[in-house]
């Protein structure tokens, strides 16, 4: 943190921040866009600009001239702060321009090693410290005066301050970071930023966003590319590269390892990321999805309980949310044809999917499901479970494995074990088969689900829409369910203790705002009213998405949320991933192109799209008609064109035969 005057090592507070480091600032004077962040702090009146390598932050502080120019490096803060948080920091001044250092936190991330190497582009002329909580064993540092100028320093609650001469010149300052050590940090820092001014790696940076996001060219109004642009940036933050420059990263086991033939990638957050920004990674950025895979695999193999990632980030396992979802990003890889190791692959699915003491999988294999007694999220345990199962039955067949294949086909059907005959909708049951008498079919907590209720959830079955159809009572009442799901208010009562569900992520019932309700749109293409789909699927686009600081209806939790949109925007989406389809929706905009890897462009037309002509009149794929529910992976990989005629009114005469609906285990 910049400052000039009176030194100040505590934070202050929001409503006296004159009690402390921090400064007043005004939206108005911030610049913020892919790479680049600007913003002026006014009580010093500091200009700060920001910009980034892959391991490095690059900062630059214009001061005013006559100001001498000080710096508060505090390693107590953090975003997510409370006392303890960091168990030990520590920083060497190397010499006048470089110091290094490291902190260990307790947090999310158990156990967080954050190494850094830091670059000051003007000699340091006074330096010091202090730690806010007593050292209880100082042993013979007692000896020294470590509080000034002293180049050695550790504690829990540290706060330095840097000073250098007034002047004009800014200060650029160049922070790399490393999981490995120090050294990693230097080595980072040499490769990526060293001899290169702050505005030379602006312009690096703003170049490698501009290739990034040229994936996709479209057209639209203002608001509706800023929106598809913003979604696109947001899938490309995370995951993120977990790895120095010479290929060592620290691994789920804390042992440092050497990458052989990958980039290893940590922050996967798979609960919500499997469901589309994978997929979609498999069609605009396939050697980063291998690479992800691979550090999955690697993950896998140093994990002690020989499992694929659940949540995981910074070489710690933190075991958010439920389920084995990894599994899925695997099959998906391999059915899209990815170079991965798909014999090791399977044998870590096959594992992940077994170790007995996780979310009760040991009595779901044997009852078929998770008894309540047991969980209370026990009926989305369930459904999910099942789901995953069926990626290992399929990425078997896919294999040749009849074996496994035919172990996880049961275990694909299990989601019927919470369907209770004669209710219509998925409902937690005991360990002795009895059912939850009294169930809140509204309610998103106690009711044996997480972040969600029995309306959103007994919708999830993805590998097995036709059969959710008939265990929900059929075509008509099915699709009297959606019609509810999207109309009937829910009041706050229902979801006001539950985390991640708001009013701002409602459209009726149906919940946007997270993830287990991102494929319900697309469910009407199952029954005889597909046309829905297309309208309820830009409702949501019109209304969860919007061009403002707060225009997303949700936590878009690593990439989940921008890549519903994306693959919305072309007008399809994967409803199953672990297949090769995308379910039709309907395009939102006139114009997508998609720069495919292979030199190819897949192109989508609708001409005549608005919020009036949403629905499909017809369909062609390289000019001829197309009349399938779906388009396939290699439809989009073989590169064409995609052209929508769009009416202003339903085309009720558009149905698909059995063989043009897309996939579903049971039809």
């Amino acid at each position: 943190m910049p400052f000039t005057g009176k030194l100040q090592i505590n934070p202050g507070t929001a409503d006296n921040p004159d009690s402390g480091y921090r400064s007043r600032f005004s939206h108005d004077t911030e610049i913020s866009r892919p790479g680049y962040y600007e913003v002026l702090l006014t009580d010093d009146q500091i200009k700060v600009q920001l910009t980034a390598t892959e391991r490095t932050g690059i900062h630059k502080y214009t001061y005013p001239a006559d100001q001498k120019k000080q710096l508060i490096l505090d390693l107590n803060h953090g975003i997510y702060n409370y006392d303890g948080k960091v168990l030990w920091a520590n920083l060497r001044v190397e010499n006048d321009t470089l110091v290094t250092g490291y902190r260990i936190t307790n947090g999310w991330s158990r156990v967080n090693y954050t190494y850094f190497a830091i670059s000051f582009s003007q000699p340091v002329t006074r330096y010091g410290y202090t730690d806010r909580e007593k050292v209880n064993y100082p042993g013979g540092f007692r000896r020294f005066n470590t509080a000034e100028n002293f180049p050695e320093i550790g504690g829990r609650k540290v706060v330095s301050y840097f000073e250098f001469k007034e002047g004009s010149a800014p200060l650029e300052i160049k922070v790399a970071l490393s999981a490995v050590g120090t050294d990693g940090a230097v080595k980072n820092l040499q490769a990526e930023a060293t001899g290169k001014s702050f505005d030379t790696i602006r312009q690096e940076t703003n170049g490698k966003w501009e290739n990034a996001l040229s994936v996709i060219d479209a057209e639209g109004s203002n608001d509706q590319l800023s929106m598809l642009y913003t979604s696109l940036y947001h899938t490309m933050i995370n995951p993120s590269v977990y790895m120095d420059v010479d290929g060592k990263y620290r691994g789920i086991d804390h042992n440092i390892h050497q990458a052989e033939g990958f980039t290893n990638y940590t922050v996967f957050s798979v609960w919500d990321t499997y469901r589309a920004l994978h997929p979609l990674f498999n069609i605009i950025k396939r050697d980063v999805s291998t690479n992800l895979v691979k550090s999955m695999l690697a993950h896998y193999s140093q994990s002690v309980h020989h499992l694929l990632p659940v949540w995981s980030h910074m070489g710690n396992e933190n075991w958010c949310m439920i389920g084995y979802h990894s599994v899925s990003v695997l099959a998906d890889a391999i059915t899209k044809g990815l170079p991965i190791d798909k014999q090791e692959a399977v044998k870590a699915m096959v594992s992940s999917s077994n170790v007995p003491y996780y979310d009760h999988t040991d009595e779901y294999k044997q009852l078929g499901y998770v008894p309540f007694d047991q969980s209370p999220t026990s009926a989305s345990i369930t459904l999910e479970n099942a789901y995953e199962d069926w990626t290992v039955y399929h990425t078997a067949l896919l294999l040749g494995d009849k074996q496994i294949a035919d172990t996880y086909k049961k275990r694909a059907l299990y989601y019927r074990n919470v369907f209770k005959p004669g209710l219509g909708f998925a409902c937690p049951r005991y360990k002795d088969g009895s059912w939850k008498e009294e169930i809140d079919l509204l309610s998103t907590h106690g009711q044996g689900f997480i972040e969600g209720n029995a309306w959103n959830y007994s919708f999830y079955g993805p590998q097995a829409p036709s059969d959710l159809i008939r265990l929900m009572g059929g075509n008509r009442s099915f699709i009297n369910k959606l019609d509810s799901l999207f109309t009937m208010h829910l009041p706050d009562e229902f979801f006001a203790q539950t985390e991640d569900v708001t009013r701002e992520g409602l459209l009726g019932t149906y919940v946007h705002g997270n993830e287990p309700s991102h494929h319900i749109p697309f469910l009407y293409v199952w029954t005889t009213q597909p046309w829905k789909t297309q309208y309820w699927i830009r409702e949501i686009m019109n209304r969860m998405y919007r061009n403002n600081i707060d225009g997303l209806c949700g936590n878009d939790d690593c990439g989940q949320m921008s890549a519903w949109y994306i693959f919305s925007a072309m007008g399809f989406y994967p409803v199953c991933p672990g297949t090769d389809q995308y379910v039709i929706g309907a395009p939102y905009l006139p114009y997508m192109q998609v720069n495919l890897e292979n030199g190819k462009t897949f192109t989508v037309r609708a001409d005549k799209v608005s919020d009036k002509n949403r629905y499909i009149k017809s369909v062609t794929l390289n000019g001829q008609p197309y009349k399938k529910a779906y388009i396939t992976h290699q439809d989009i990989m073989n590169g064409g064109e995609l052209v929508f005629q769009m009416t202003s009114s339903p085309n009720k005469r558009r149905q698909f035969t059995a063989e043009e609906k897309p996939y579903s285990l049971v039809e």
